[in-house]
């Protein structure tokens, strides 16, 4: 068995809990395991995504709802209606009564809710990505490791077979070791355009104020932030690089072992103040990791494609992983999986499966509240994963430079217009 099967056989203990020996939560305060009684939870975010997350931990005692759309936050009362009801997160959380939160706002207030939970006690689940900027993720994984908190980022797709099947053919070595891969998400546009002239006054059922946050105050415009589109905006989101990047990245980063990057290099683009562009690529490269070798990993979005599709044949591929290896190549999405050339691999037959099925994004998550083993996707595996994905806006907003990334210090090395970046300044009254 090779080393990397053999680490990882280790790591899928974390996500399936009793089937291996699991690992517990590595701090200078390990909690002890709690009772199979429900977890007593509180969710910030309940409308649109965070509906979705309410749902998916629905069978714990939902004890605490937060939203700033008050219209939102009733219709998920409704449902819920022993919960108690904030419109400001530090209210529910400072409330207490809470075993673990569930955050599921935009980008840009997750970090200050998030690390407001974890200093508090409570375990915690947090929407990709993790946060907003560089320095924020960084505070979140250090903060999760010192507290002993069990953490989980909200890659749901990281729970889906498919996934795991190709983790599989990568680690066994079906096509070879790996020195080049692109990930490719086509057809979204995140970009915003020129901000309002002018706002206008926010409906009566939205705290524009707290919707707001750390972030720099402007007026309010209709559909141009709220409820969606601030993902178009550099002062709340990423665009599609920041939405998506954690999906299809995680594949990568799993089946490949990665961490950090050394570098990062954006294609140079047109770069506005506010609004996040319509399209990127970025190139990565990362460092040798045990017996694999060093890799390149590209990232396109928007109209950008890996011209190396066409050459494959894989035109027909809209988004997905692309792995090339020394012995042929795999490509894969959420739920589909090929691998290349055909010729050599007609009647190849696929290694026996040896990562267990998930029990569920949401349910590992729980689980490992009470067990206080890690659960997948904790903040210690995708802190380094969103750092890279917002690396690579980094870069593209200082005109494509190349970024020397120094993770241990968590700076740009000679690039102050870099590392002006990887923070951002909170309004009055914010912090993190």
């Amino acid at each position: 068995m090779s080393g990397t099967r053999r680490s990882f056989l280790r790591c899928s203990a974390l996500a399936v809990g009793g089937l291996l020996a699991p690992q517990s939560v590595a701090s200078q305060g390990a909690r002890a395991p709690r009772q199979r009684a429900p977890l007593k939870v509180g969710v910030v975010g309940v409308g649109g995504r965070g509906r979705s997350n309410l749902n998916g931990v629905a069978g714990q005692d939902i004890v605490a709802l937060c939203d700033v759309d008050a219209r939102a936050l009733q219709e998920a009362s409704e449902d819920f209606p022993g919960a108690a009801t904030y419109a400001d997160f530090r209210d529910l959380i400072r409330a207490g009564g809470l075993d673990a939160v569930v955050i599921s706002t935009p980008d840009h207030t997750h970090a200050p809710a998030a690390a407001m939970a974890l200093r508090a006690g409570h375990d915690v689940y947090c929407e990709k990505p993790l946060a907003h900027t560089v320095h924020e993720v960084r505070v979140l994984t250090d903060l999760a490791r010192e507290s002993g908190a069990v953490t989980q980022m909200g890659t749901q797709i990281h729970a889906l077979p498919n996934y795991r099947r190709v983790v599989e053919l990568v680690q066994s070595g079906a096509i070879g070791p790996i020195e080049e891969a692109h990930v490719f998400v086509n057809g979204t546009n995140w970009s915003g355009g020129e901000l309002p002239s002018s706002g206008v006054p926010a409906p009566d059922d939205l705290d524009w104020d707290l919707w707001l946050g750390p972030a720099p105050y402007r007026d309010y415009a209709p559909k141009i932030y709220h409820p969606a589109h601030w993902r178009r905006w550099w002062d709340f989101g990423g665009g599609t690089m920041a939405d998506m990047g954690c999906h299809f990245m995680d594949l990568a980063f799993w089946a490949l072992e990665l961490k950090q990057p050394l570098t990062v290099r954006a294609e140079p683009g047109p770069i506005h103040p506010h609004s996040t562009p319509a399209g990127m690529t970025v190139h990565y490269r990362f460092p040798e990791r045990g017996d694999q070798p060093a890799v390149d990993l590209t990232w396109y979005d928007g109209r950008n494609r890996p011209p190396i599709l066409a050459d494959l044949g894989l035109e027909a591929w809209r988004n997905g992983a692309l792995f090339i290896g020394r012995d042929g190549w795999l490509i894969a999405d959420y739920s589909k999986r090929e691998l290349g050339p055909a010729d050599k691999f007609n009647g190849f037959k696929e290694p026996a499966p040896w990562i267990p099925d998930s029990i569920g994004h949401y349910n590992e998550w729980l689980r490992a509240c009470r067990t206080r083993e890690a659960a997948s996707c904790s903040f210690d595996y995708s802190g380094p994963l969103t750092e890279t994905v917002l690396l690579g806006l980094v870069s593209y907003r200082v005109g494509g430079k190349e970024l020397a990334w120094d993770a241990e210090e968590l700076r740009v090395e000679d690039l102050q217009e870099a590392n002006d970046l990887l923070r951002s300044e909170y309004r009055a009254g914010w912090s993190l």
